[in-house]
């Protein structure tokens, strides 16, 4: 099972990562001020990821695939690392559509 890891950055913003079962970050949020709003990216996390309509596809300058997921009203709510394939960030895809939604949440 995955799980979110949360943690405060240097500038003291809250961000997640969704790590596979293997300790893989699969999907970085982006920084938020407040706990709660971290917790909320989270919760959108969980309902977006199952729907394939919210992700974006797209490639590096340097020609690498990577994703982002958005929510309802658009707005990126994490992005994967880059890949060295399009198949295997499409298995990435496939590894936030199976973690999130069970993902227990813990303090990085």
């Amino acid at each position: 099972m995955g799980k979110f890891e949360v943690s405060t950055d240097k500038a003291g913003k809250y961000r997640f990562n969704l790590k596979a079962n293997n300790g893989q970050v699969i999907l970085s949020s982006q920084g938020y001020a407040s706990k709660d709003g971290c917790n909320n990216g989270i919760e959108s996390v969980r309902t977006n990821s199952q729907n394939d309509d919210m992700y974006d596809r797209l490639t590096a300058k340097d020609g690498s695939p990577y994703f982002n997921l958005k929510a309802a009203n658009g707005q990126v709510i994490g992005n994967s690392e880059m890949y060295s394939s399009t198949s295997a960030m499409e298995n990435g895809i496939a590894s936030v559509k199976s973690n999130a939604p069970d993902a227990l949440v813990s303090e990085a």
